[in-house]
């Protein structure tokens, strides 16, 4: 049953396959065994993907509720026996994952051997359990109708840097408005690029527009363009520091800051929270806690 869910999820045998470490072959033939079970067709197969069929779609959603039942069962199981253990399956932004997120990951498995972290990074918006995760971190302000339980972190910084050998060549912007006429490295998110840049100084606050040659979806894409001296960079404080405090990056305007971000921990507790995910909660919140406030 988790395998023909993740299948649905991904759309793919492959795509299932990658997901679980299983090959293509193993995972069809657990579809093919559930069929024969079922004496009923699941899915449409075609070359490059699967639909579900009326009754495919139909098992899908009691195989949910069954495979929740048994986590509900397993964790009352686990908290009679008080330690926590499993699969624990988490969704963190790309940069936060690559830089601090990792060296957090790292002391929690050290402290809680028995649980297995699945680690996703992506920037797209995630919700936990509809995405098949226990636990999601997310950027940026959350939605009102959020039905998930929310947790703030620690706010994401942002910094505005570029290599010395850029700014030897076009000089040193000294307010806003000249980002306007400077080489801008522009992350895209899955609303486009993000080409306004917000400055701020005391309680004034300038939009800036910015472009450049170098458009990305990946952050360590625009941080090397930075490195390489090809323009100038807005990007998460924590993953720059290493390299400005190494001056092969110089951080610009310092009286000027850029807003930071809110930044939550998502997670659905369900009718029993599993032992895994209250110690991670509760590590990740004193691990990540929040500032007072955050810069505007």
């Amino acid at each position: 049953m988790k395998i023909f869910i993740k299948v649905v999820e991904l759309g793919s045998f492959a795509a299932a396959s990658q997901h679980l470490t299983l090959s293509p072959q193993m995972v069809a033939k657990h579809i093919e065994a559930l069929e024969h079970h079922l004496g009923a067709r699941l899915l449409h197969r075609t070359t490059r993907r699967q639909s579900l069929t009326e009754t495919g779609r139909l098992y899908c959603e009691q195989c949910r509720l069954v495979l929740q039942a048994a986590e509900r069962a397993d964790s009352l199981a686990a908290n009679m026996l008080g330690t926590p253990r499993g699969t624990l399956s988490v969704s963190v932004p790309v940069t936060f994952g690559r830089t601090v997120f990792l060296s957090f990951i790292h002391s929690f498995q050290k402290r809680y051997p028995e649980i297995q972290v699945h680690l996703s990074l992506t920037d797209q918006l995630v919700h936990p359990t509809m995405d098949g995760h226990e636990a999601v971190i997310r950027i940026g302000e959350l939605d009102t109708d959020l039905t998930a339980v929310s947790r703030p972190l620690t706010a994401y910084r942002r910094v505005i840097c570029a290599a010395q050998t850029y700014l030897e060549k076009h000089g040193f912007p000294r307010q806003p408005e000249d980002l306007m006429r400077h080489e801008c490295l522009v992350y895209e998110n899955s609303g486009g690029p993000v080409t306004t840049w917000h400055l701020s100084q005391g309680s004034v606050t300038r939009p800036v527009t910015v472009s450049g040659k170098i458009i990305s979806n990946d952050s360590s894409v625009l941080h090397s363009a930075a490195l390489g001296g090809d323009g100038i960079l807005l990007g998460y404080e924590q993953a720059l520091l290493p390299d400005i405090k190494n001056k092969r990056l110089v951080r610009l305007m310092p009286r000027w800051t850029v807003p930071d971000r809110p930044m939550h921990l998502l997670y659905n507790a369900g009718p029993v929270m599993t032992p895994k995910l209250r110690v991670f909660v509760t590590e990740l919140q004193e691990a990540f806690q929040p500032e007072a406030s955050f810069r505007r």
